[in-house]
């Protein structure tokens, strides 16, 4: 099981997924930013979950932090990790270190940085991949999952070597035929990032008002419509089909907790990463999550305007607009 991993982007999911791995016997090389990777030399990397998982790994010969794609080389798979902005920037610097034997994964947002790896990276196998859980970055070398889910990637022979390390990583590694069906249902989903960041809250305390999650059906309303359009059939990721969300998300909040106890079964503490990117004054990836949308819209000579206004707020936050919208605001500003 002693396989070689990098993980390029090691932020919050990257560092979660690294710990995973690691423990479970990989040789795990995170490459990160300069301040993540201080406090983990200086508290190690601890790894946390919602069920009780827990594992302090300190830096060593076979867990190494590096702000250099030089130390790549040798890997034998590549979790790619980074904001979706920089997938075409990374995969360039990789093809001058890696070897076409080095499998990438893909666990980014969006629906197309997998096609952006394999422009760049011709002489590799480069597959789509997807985180389904939450983790949330508590500082001090400390990543917590805050919300249940593993991981997945697209079906295919060249992962079957690693198939035993995920599994007894506790993340595991399942392979849907249809992936993009799965990519679209992780999107309808997620296109709750930008009214968490916008709301300030947690997660468990934005999905427990309803208007909040009036704001969301709306949101993905609007994509449903447009998927069924296309002839796309978003998975199903949840005990509900993704056209029933929607509906079930309106309803008063006495019965929403009572038929969706899972949805809410998160961290009280955990948020959007999103959110974190407003909070640290990076650029978030609305492009790639309700952007999605809108390029879907336009293909079809159609009109998006509920993500298309979400689009907007979270640029104008970005700018250092307005944060922390109560419920009632963004429902109102959103016309739903």
């Amino acid at each position: 099981m002693n396989k070689k991993i990098a993980i390029i982007g090691a932020g919050s999911i990257g560092c979660y997924v690294g710990g995973r791995l690691a423990a479970a016997g990989a040789n795990v090389n995170l490459v990160g930013r300069a301040r993540i990777g201080e406090a983990i030399r200086q508290h190690g990397l601890h790894v946390t979950d919602y069920l009780g998982y827990e594992q302090q790994l300190p830096l060593s010969d076979t867990l190494t932090f590096s702000e250099s794609l030089d130390s790549t080389a040798d890997a034998d798979l590549v979790l790619v990790c980074v904001k979706s902005a920089a997938t075409a920037g990374v995969a360039q610097d990789l093809a001058k270190h890696i070897t076409p034997s080095t499998l990438i994964i893909s666990l980014q947002n969006g629906l197309n940085n997998a096609a952006v790896l394999r422009e760049h990276l011709p002489n590799n196998y480069c597959l789509a991949g997807m985180v389904q859980f939450n983790v949330i970055n508590r500082g001090d070398g400390k990543f917590h999952q805050g919300s249940e889910g593993g991981l997945e990637c697209e079906a295919d022979s060249a992962t079957a070597p690693l198939l035993p390390l995920f599994e007894a990583s506790g993340l595991g590694l399942e392979q849907p035929q249809d992936f993009l069906a799965v990519q679209w249902a992780k999107l309808l989903l997620n296109l709750n990032n930008p009214i968490n960041a916008l709301s300030g809250v947690p997660l468990k305390e934005e999905l427990s008002q309803r208007d909040f999650r009036r704001c969301l059906a709306a949101a993905q309303a609007e994509a449903l419509s447009l998927l069924n359009q296309a002839g796309i059939k978003p998975a199903k990721l949840t005990p509900l089909p993704p056209h029933w969300i929607p509906k079930l998300l309106t309803v008063p909040t006495w019965m929403f907790k009572l038929l969706a106890n899972k949805m809410l079964a998160i961290d009280p503490l955990a948020r959007s990463s999103m959110w974190e990117d407003l909070e640290a004054g990076r650029k978030t990836e609305i492009d790639y999550l309700n952007g999605e949308v809108i390029a879907l819209a336009e293909s079809l000579d159609s009109q998006a305007p509920v993500n298309q206004s979400l689009i907007e707020l979270i640029r104008d936050a970005e700018n250092g607009g307005r944060r922390g919208w109560s419920a009632s605001d963004l429902r109102q500003q959103l016309h739903v």
